[in-house]
C-alpha cells in the first residue's frame, strides 16, 4: 500500500554512523586545540606554552595536608601546624621547580632519513639548555599516528599514551646538561609509502618530587619519506641491453685495451683503479676499456606485473623497488619508467635514492 503523496512506504535506510572517537568531546577539544598550534621544527618553551597540573601523588599529598590541618585544629597541636605548613611550602616550591624544569628550553627536530614502509624511522630531537641542568625530561608522541597499511602485514606505529597520568611506556628520557644540549630519539614506523607527517610530540617532566606534571605540546612541520616496501622474494631482473650494442666491440676489448679513465664507480675492481693517477691527483679513477660494456636495464611499470592476473599498483611499486635494489647491488645502470614519468639510466647511491623517491611519490 502506498503512503500519501505517492511515496512507497518501507523501512528507512539507516543514517551513516559517525565514529565514536569523533563524537568524543575530549578528542574534539584536543583536535581544536592542536589546530591552533603552529607547525614548526624549532619549539621554544616559555611561560605561554608550558602547562602544569598536579599528579595523582600530588592530589594525595594535598588531601593528606588537609587531614593534618584538620587534626591540628581539632587537637590544638602546634607541632602539627608547623609540619603542615612546612610540607605545604615544600609542595609550592616543588611546583615552581617542576615548571621551571621546562621553561627556557629550545627543541629542534632534525630531518629524518627516508626508510621503507614498515621500517622504523629515527626522529632525533635536540634539546638546547641555556641555563642550569634540567634532569628527567621525557619525550613521547601525543597520540598514535594514523596508520593506513598499503597491503596486509604492514607495520603500524607503536602505541602512545595521553592524559595527565601517562605511563612511562613510550617515553624517551634524557637529562639536559648545564648550558649544553642533549639528544632524544623516537621511533616512527610509517605504514604506507609517501610523505608521512610527524605526529604531535609531548615533552614532559615530573621533577623533582612527582607531585606535579609539567608538559608542552609541539607540532613539528617535518615529514618522513617512506619508500615502497620491496617485494620479498622478488623475481629476477628483466633482461636488458648493453650500452655498447656491438657484440664484436666487446669481444675486441676482452684483452683489456685502454680507452681512457673515468671516475670510480661502485662495483669497480681494485685492478681497474689507476693508482698512479690516484697518487698524483688524489681522486679515485678507474680504467675505461672497451670490454667494460655494462648492461643497461629499463625497469618498466608494464613489466612489473603478476602473470595470469592484474597486479595491484602497490604490488607493482613493491616489485619495482626490489628491482632497484637488485640492480644497484649488481652494479647495473638502470632507468625507471612509470606512467607519465621517466628516470634516465644511471647508478650510484644518489640514483638509487632518486628512483625510490620516484616510486614513493607515484600517484
Amino acid at each position: 500500500m502506498d503512503a500519501p503523496g505517492g511515496a512507497a512506504s518501507g523501512p528507512a535506510e539507516p543514517a551513516p554512523r559517525r565514529p565514536l572517537d569523533a563524537l568524543n568531546p575530549r578528542t574534539r577539544f584536543r583536535q581544536w586545540w592542536q589546530a591552533r598550534l603552529p607547525l614548526t621544527d624549532t619549539w621554544v618553551l616559555g611561560q605561554r606554552n608550558v602547562y602544569i597540573l598536579p599528579t595523582r601523588a600530588g592530589l594525595t599529598f594535598v588531601a593528606t595536608l588537609l587531614v593534618m590541618l584538620l587534626a591540628s585544629i581539632n587537637y590544638q597541636l602546634n607541632l602539627g601546624y608547623a609540619l603542615t605548613f612546612l610540607l605545604a611550602g615544600a609542595g609550592l616550591v616543588s611546583m615552581h621547580l617542576t615548571h621551571g624544569n621546562l621553561r627556557g628550553l629550545t627543541l629542534h627536530l632534525r630531518p629524518a632519513q627516508p626508510v621503507f614502509a614498515g621500517e622504523a624511522a629515527l626522529l632525533e630531537v635536540v634539546v638546547h639548555n641555556p641555563g642550569k641542568e634540567r634532569p628527567a625530561l621525557g619525550l613521547r608522541f601525543e597520540s598514535p599516528p594514523p596508520a593506513h597499511p598499503a597491503h596486509p602485514g604492514a607495520a603500524r606505529s607503536g602505541p602512545s599514551h595521553t592524559g595527565p597520568e601517562a605511563p612511562e611506556h613510550g617515553l624517551a628520557w634524557c637529562d639536559a646538561p648545564r648550558q649544553g644540549q642533549a639528544s632524544v630519539q623516537l621511533s616512527l614506523v610509517p605504514a604506507r609509502r609517501g610523505w608521512q607527517p610527524v605526529p604531535t610530540l609531548v615533552v614532559e617532566t615530573l621533577f623533582p618530587f612527582g607531585l606535579f606534571r609539567a608538559w608542552t605540546v609541539w607540532r613539528p612541520a617535518a615529514r618522513v619519506l617512506a619508500w615502497p616496501r620491496p617485494e620479498h622474494p622478488a623475481p629476477a631482473l628483466p633482461l636488458g641491453s648493453t650500452q655498447h650494442g656491438d657484440e664484436r666491440a666487446s669481444r675486441r676489448g676482452e684483452g683489456g685495451e685502454l680507452d681512457g679513465v673515468r671516475p670510480w664507480r661502485r662495483g669497480d675492481t681494485m685492478r681497474q683503479v689507476v693508482w698512479k693517477k690516484v697518487a698524483r691527483s688524489g681522486e679515485l679513477v678507474s680504467r675505461e676499456t672497451t670490454g667494460n660494456a655494462q648492461r643497461e636495464l629499463w625497469l618498466d611499470w608494464a613489466e612489473a606485473h603478476v602473470p595470469g592476473g592484474h597486479a595491484d599498483p602497490e604490488q607493482r611499486l613493491s616489485r619495482l623497488a626490489a628491482w632497484v635494489l637488485m640492480a644497484e647491488h649488481e652494479g647495473v645502470d638502470f632507468g625507471l619508467r612509470l606512467p607519465g614519468r621517466e628516470l634516465p639510466p644511471g647508478q650510484g647511491d644518489a640514483h638509487r635514492r632518486a628512483a625510490l623517491e620516484m616510486l614513493a611519490l607515484h600517484a
